[in-house]
């Protein structure tokens, strides 16, 4: 394996910090140390040749010898949000001077494109989400809500599950008045496999705080994200 497909170990310091504050954020990002030795990275190589060449490729070809290197590697990046982003440490105070009632207007951002992977059979689903907070003392900067989503996204999971932790995620780093999330998303799974659907597109929201008891809240962002009818 050549030094541009080396698979890094995951090294993140704020793993290792022992505050409370940072514990509560560990639980919420559910991060993981990823240290592959090279040698199970040439032992999980040669299991998926062995995969590929049964099921019918061809791996004596130009195009295909190096197919299960990088297949390996290819995995390995759509599921590095397991890897942490140190930028998400970084938030603001914001401008509400009006103590523990004090909250801003609505902050939403979207679409943000995000792929991810079905833990059910490991094929992709792919799809946009769209996020609103409420401030309350503190804000962050608009890239790190795309950055969340792709922290989530790009990992073994389900949809109802990304949008749980990215809610879970803004209520930990922020504390806010209420978070909105909305995901659609196009599951390969259905579509490659099993039913075999043509174009189908499932949708989740999680509401809290403010958002979960107010209807009005909920459809102004619903349609400042342009998603009513």
């Amino acid at each position: 394996m050549n030094s541009d497909d080396q698979i890094p170990g995951a090294i993140d310091s704020y793993l290792l910090r022992d505050d409370p504050e940072d514990r509560a954020f560990q639980a919420a990002m559910n991060l993981r140390v990823r240290d592959i030795p090279d040698e199970q990275i040439r032992k999980f190589e040669g299991y998926v040749a062995e995969i590929l060449s049964t099921f019918g490729m061809d791996l004596n070809t130009p195009a295909t010898e190096d197919t299960p290197r990088r297949f390996v590697r290819a995995l390995y990046d759509a599921t590095e949000g397991y890897d942490g982003d140190p930028k998400l440490l970084k938030v603001f105070e914001t401008e509400c001077r009006g103590g523990a009632d004090c909250h801003s207007s609505q902050i939403i951002e979207g679409p943000i494109q995000f792929f991810s992977l079905c833990e059910h059979h490991a094929l992709p689903f792919y799809g946009r989400a769209y996020l609103g907070y409420i401030a309350h003392n503190q804000i962050i900067g608009i890239s790190k809500l795309t950055r969340l989503v792709r922290l989530f996204g790009r990992r073994f999971s389900v949809q109802e599950r990304i949008g749980q932790q990215i809610a879970d995620a803004l209520e930990t780093m922020l504390h806010p008045h209420g978070v909105a999330v909305y995901l659609e998303a196009h599951h390969l799974c259905t579509q490659m496999r099993g039913v075999q659907e043509v174009s189908p597109l499932t949708r989740t929201t999680f509401w809290r705080g403010f958002y979960d008891g107010d209807p009005t809240l909920r459809a102004e962002f619903m349609a400042a994200c342009g998603l009513t009818r």
